[in-house]
């Protein structure tokens, strides 16, 4: 199926055909950059989550360097100061840059505005997602750019940037799969009034099963073996552990497991989706 888009230029115009999903993915990246210039706007907002992740990385060094000087070591579970500090870095930068989809979702569903988002020519999820995009994009780079400075001061150079290409596609596989967990917890509004509760476990779930603040490296034999095939993992640990330094057989495994996580949590969303759908437009909104 194709869509049809026109083309001027000199003294002849004409319809080309486009193919649909091209035509669509220019349409939600159109959107992602309209969220991209709407923060632009606000450069408060990127001073102040620039000095929030700064001050956690420097609290979180002072911690962490205790921590080593206790254990008379300078590496611990194959992790040493400067790998660490690096780690909670980016699980932090990433963590601090997603925007609450499901919040979003969820809002959306209990006003019932989502009855008339629906009658709009774009899919209601994606249309949430390149929203979510273009908001984390942003606050990404600016994370990044502070919490990377305040861990070179502290800590030293960053690991080699041979590895940054496969640490972008790791950190893309986590964010899809994050915003699918979110999306899924914002649809649970077609069933129950408030999903704070929900919101709320699952970033406690992040928190600790996902390595956000402790690295799974750390973690009891027996409770890091299954916490590393868990979504919260591919979702934090992964990307992180990627970036410090992993061996390179092992990163194919990591992408393959997040494509996996990925395209599962994809059919379970558009599932339970399709059927809130078909309650509201038959029970009303």
């Amino acid at each position: 199926m194709a869509a049809s888009t026109r083309v001027t230029g000199g003294r002849s115009a004409g319809w080309v055909a486009v193919p649909a999903g091209l035509a669509r993915a220019v349409k939600y990246a159109a959107v992602a950059r309209t969220q991209v210039v709407h923060g632009l706007a606000y450069p408060a907002d990127w001073v102040g989550r620039g000095l929030t992740i700064a001050l956690f990385l420097w609290i979180f060094f002072h911690l962490w360097r205790a921590a080593y000087g206790a254990s008379g070591q300078t590496v611990i579970a194959g992790l040493s100061l400067h790998d660490t500090l690096w780690y909670l870095m980016l699980t932090e930068a990433m963590t601090l840059s997603r925007p609450r989809l499901s919040s979003a979702i969820g809002a959306s569903i209990r006003s019932g505005a989502i009855a008339y988002e629906l009658t709009r020519p774009a899919s209601f999820l994606l249309y949430q997602a390149s929203l979510a995009v273009g908001d984390a994009a942003l606050r990404l780079v600016v994370n990044l750019a502070a919490g990377g400075a305040v861990v070179w001061w502290v800590a030293g150079p960053p690991p080699d940037v041979a590895v940054w290409p496969l640490v972008l596609v790791a950190v893309a596989g986590a964010w899809a799969i994050d915003c699918c967990l979110s999306t899924g917890i914002g649809l649970l509004a077609f069933a129950t009034e408030d999903i704070a509760a929900y919101e709320w476990i699952y970033a406690k779930l992040v928190m600790t099963l996902g390595g956000l603040l402790i690295p799974l490296d750390f973690f009891p034999t027996w409770l890091r073996a299954a916490a590393l095939h868990l979504p919260f993992a591919y979702s934090v640990y992964w990307p992180a552990r990627v970036f410090v330094g992993q061996d390179p057989a092992a990163v194919v495994a990591v992408l393959a497991g997040q494509a996996g996580w990925f395209m599962g949590l994809v059919t379970a969303v558009w599932f339970f989706y399709g059927r809130g759908v078909r309650r509201l437009t038959i029970n009303g909104g």
